[in-house]
């Protein structure tokens, strides 16, 4: 029984370590670099802005295309996206066929940019770790 109690307390106190590990790289992540960006850190909307930053346009079908989605998810995450700047939409007809086209925008390049570069001092944090 005491055997097994000294066993709980060594895991115990090894949890504490770990905890206190974990504050100390997420506390040296926050110093090197600004806080996450919640609107780009979603998945999809993460997949959206980085096709449009290696791509100068995209339209909906090929954006849809590319992440495997719907419809309805495309359009509520690029409006997201809009709102905040980050892209730019343009309207317009192939013929009779709508046709909509994405753009990043200055805002949304340096938000990329922003993000890639707090996830870039949380992976250095860790590592270091």
């Amino acid at each position: 029984m005491a055997k097994q109690s000294a066993l709980a307390q060594e895991r115990q106190r090894k949890a504490r370590e770990e905890a206190r590990a974990l504050s100390s790289v997420r506390g040296r992540a926050a110093e090197r670099a600004p806080g996450l960006d919640r609107l780009i850190h979603e998945r999809m909307r993460l997949g959206i802005v980085s096709a449009l930053a290696v791509n100068e346009s995209m339209t909906f079908n090929e954006l849809k295309e590319l992440l495997k989605t719907t419809d309805g998810n495309i359009s509520v995450h690029t409006r997201r996206l809009e709102e905040a700047q980050y892209i730019a939409c343009t309207k317009s007809f192939d013929g009779r066929i709508p046709k909509t086209e994405y753009r990043l925008t200055a805002a949304g390049r340096r938000a990329l940019e922003r993000y890639l570069d707090h996830m870039e001092a949380l992976i250095r944090a860790t590592r270091e770790r």
